[in-house]
């Protein structure tokens, strides 16, 4: 709780100075008296064009009342409580960056220090790092005509935004007034020629700006999709970061079909096809690393689908840092680890992964192909589309122009003596029945099916037509998954004794051990003001032992065969995500947004 400053002593006004911060921590009891002198002896008299709050935040200060180390953003969230002013940590996904850039130039807002973040009906949200110079706040108020309200936000916060907002706005506005001389210059060659083109050139100088912004942006953020999606009137871009999709910006429509022809033209496909789907790839180069290091190169995946109002683009990022992962990353705990390395290292039969799209069975199959990938066995795959090229071992593209699909891919691949095989999706009863007939015949088959649960996919199969005993002789086990955001470790705190509670309600028919520590979402810098960062796994892993085959064959019961696999030790999910919450790496609200309802009890 910090002390607000004496209404007896007048405030200062003017640029921050890092004598009147110091002092200032000194009477609020943060800084004892020899800390406060070897800062002063340190600084001396001399002043620097470094801020005050970053200066002091790098000067290894520690907090005299509960020994929490005073870094800037620390000093920054302090010195808007001593000031009675809103603390504000920037977040650039909630900002309407065309509309923000109107009310000051980059220029005004950079001598200023100031950053305006959102504009309502009658008053306007300027974050700023000097919260003491306000003689400007009348001159923006009497050019807006609306009412100024001023946050305090992390200076370097402050610089990194407000040059990549007016950059991104001053790029999309050149895009924009070059879209609408191209369509006047059109409408004159519809009098003359009957004829007209009001496509911006995917080349202007403009839109290839935005494509570059949107990209590296896209990187920062941690975002796996991108989308570009045409409006009536305008055109939306939305990133998906750890699962959850946000709004990023919007852009006039000319712009938004210039960017989607850029990328096409850039993942070499059909610029002039805009009549049905298209897909294609593209590679890019992240940024440089912020100790100098080039960036990785980072593959995309391309995909177009025509809408009322135009092509929508959806591009999906695979960073090799994060899509290729080790088993031990993905989330497993220890007991399904081990049960995940046991089912594995089996010779032959089938292992199937579900989940609904995105819930992250791909990145688990590559995981696990590449711990198997020894130079003594022979990996083989067949998918659609590849999603990452791994050198590890040997991977097939389905071909649907030339009828090369899973079931002949799996066909072809039979004859190419290999040991363990991954098919991307059993979608059919052909590609079913390859699959079987590569199990029986000594091989290890991995795939993929779009099931609810474990046992669900036993239930898929059968609906697909595959006779039971087959099922029950080549199925040695399915993993069912999802992803879950895991708290960001810089800002998680923790919750009351009601969450507890709660928690130990969601566990159903299971019981939980010991008084567990709940922790909930806060937001940083580091999370970009989330709370969370990240995803991680929960898995509901269903090994067919005899007694569960006996649910299988000769009669099905797939309820049954539920129960037999909880006491044969299979955590459903959202047991599995409970158990996340009480190690204190997800929330409760995650874990029940993510899994679905029990549907097994315990016997």
């Amino acid at each position: 709780m910090t002390t607000p400053l004496a209404t007896t002593a007048p405030l200062p006004t003017g640029r921050l100075e890092w004598r009147w911060l110091l002092q200032w921590l000194h009477e609020d009891g943060l800084v004892g008296d020899d800390e406060a002198a070897r800062i002063r002896s340190r600084f001396g008299a001399g002043d620097s064009s470094q801020h005050p709050l970053i200066r002091l935040g790098s000067a290894n200060l520690v907090d005299a009342r509960n020994g929490r180390a005073l870094d800037t953003e620390a000093l920054t969230a302090w010195l808007a409580g001593r000031l009675s002013m809103p603390y504000l940590r920037i977040d650039p996904l909630k900002v309407d960056v065309a509309r923000v850039a109107d009310v000051m130039s980059i220029r005004y807002a950079e001598t200023r220090r100031a950053l305006p973040v959102s504009v309502g009906l009658t008053d306007i949200t300027v974050a700023t790092c000097e919260p003491l110079d306000t003689a400007w706040v009348g001159e923006i108020e009497a050019h807006t005509k609306k009412r100024l309200r001023l946050v305090l936000s992390h200076p370097q916060e402050l610089q990194r935004y407000t040059t990549e907002f007016y950059t991104l706005a001053r790029s999309v506005r050149s895009a924009a007034r070059r879209g609408e001389t191209a369509a006047l210059a059109s409408f004159e060659q519809l009098v003359e020629l009957g004829k007209t083109n009001k496509q911006l050139d995917a080349n202007d100088q403009g839109v290839v700006q935005v494509v570059d912004w949107l990209w590296q942006y896209a990187f920062d953020q941690r975002a796996s999709d991108i989308h570009l999606e045409p409006r009536r009137e305008m055109g939306v871009i939305r990133f998906r970061i750890d699962g959850v999709l946000h709004t990023v910006y919007q852009v006039p429509i000319t712009v938004m079909n210039a960017m989607v022809a850029r990328v096409k033209l850039l993942g070499r496909m059909d610029v002039v096809e805009k009549r049905r789907p298209l897909d294609g790839r593209i590679k890019t180069v992240r940024p440089v690393t912020a100790d100098g290091q080039p960036g990785a190169e980072v593959e995309m995946r391309l995909a177009t689908l025509p809408t009322a109002f135009g092509e929508k683009m959806v591009m999906r990022i695979f960073d090799p840092d994060t899509v290729v992962k080790s088993v031990e990353a993905l989330g497993f705990g220890a007991r399904e680890a081990e049960r995940w390395a046991e089912l594995t290292s089996r010779p032959h039969g089938i292992i199937l992964v579900t989940g609904p799209t995105g819930s992250g069975k791909t990145t688990t199959l590559y995981a696990t192909l590449k711990r198997l990938a020894t130079d003594e066995v022979n990996v083989c795959t067949i998918e659609d589309p590849i999603e990452m090229i791994e050198p590890a071992f040997n991977q097939t593209q389905v071909q649907a122009a030339i009828d090369l699909n899973f079931a002949e891919g799996l066909r072809a691949l039979m004859r190419q003596d290999p040991d363990i095989i991954m098919v991307g999706e059993i979608r059919d009863l052909a590609t079913a029945e390859m699959a079987i007939q590569a199990a029986l015949t000594g091989h290890l088959v991995f795939s993929t099916l779009h099931t609810n649960d474990a046992a669900a996919a036993i239930t898929r199969l059968a609906d697909l037509g595959v006779p039971p005993y087959l099922i029950s002789a080549t199925v040695i086990g399915v993993l069912a998954q999802r992803l879950a955001r895991t708290l960001c470790n810089a800002c998680k705190q923790p919750d009351d004794a009601p969450a507890v509670a709660a928690l130990t309600g969601a566990l159903g028919p299971w019981k939980l051990k010991g008084q567990p520590t709940v922790y909930k979402p806060v937001g940083c810098l580091e999370c970009r003001n989330t709370g969370y960062r990240g995803r991680a796994g929960l898995y509901e892993m269903m090994t067919l032992t005899e007694a569960a085959r006996a649910f299988v064959h000769p009669v099905f019961d797939e309820d049954g065969l539920r129960r037999q696999a909880a006491a044969d030790g299979m955590h459903p999910l959202r047991a599995a995500g409970v158990m996340k919450v009480a190690a204190g790496v997800t929330t409760l609200e995650e874990v029940l947004r993510t899994t679905p309802a029990w549907q097994v009890q315990r016997t």
